[in-house]
């Protein structure tokens, strides 16, 4: 089942927490990149963080999320994590759907570790376009760039 989470539930503010730092260690180690944010911060800094989560609950346990932020008439896809335990069970593309269907926005974009490629594949199963790499200076690390555009015709 899949709906918004609540980050001012203290139960569910400490899930999330603790699924996103399993999924995203998982990350790390594939792109050689331990500083992720979603990685290091804190609860307090996740609470503020300012984007809107929505959970895929499976049991009644979080197996993973994804949150997104919307300006104007984009909407981006700030996070998607799924718990270790519930890999290759196709949560991420479950989770991506429903945004994407549910969700009033023709304009999404994402970003990735350009050496994550299990998310790349991802997203771009469900037709998001690759549209550049940029590398973060001072962090020795290159993110590629997504974007889909829906033709609300």
């Amino acid at each position: 089942m899949i709906k918004q989470i609540d980050l001012s539930d203290p139960a569910q503010l400490h899930e999330l927490h603790q699924m996103q730092k399993a999924s995203y260690q998982v990350e790390a180690d594939l792109i050689g990149f331990y500083r992720i944010p979603p990685l290091v911060e804190t609860v307090e800094e996740l609470k503020s963080c300012g984007e809107t989560f929505y959970g895929y609950w499976e049991n009644e346990r979080l197996a993973g999320a994804v949150s997104i932020i919307h300006e104007d008439d984009v909407c981006t896809i700030c996070r998607l994590a799924v718990h270790p335990d519930f890999f290759q069970r196709g949560i991420g593309g479950s989770m991506v759907t429903y945004v994407v269907d549910h969700l009033p926005y023709d304009n999404w974009l994402v970003s990735t570790g350009k050496e994550n490629h299990p998310a790349r594949r991802l997203y771009e199963k469900h037709g998001f376009e690759h549209v550049g790499d940029e590398v973060i200076t001072g962090k020795g690390i290159t993110i590629s760039n997504y974007k889909k555009t829906i033709d609300p015709s």
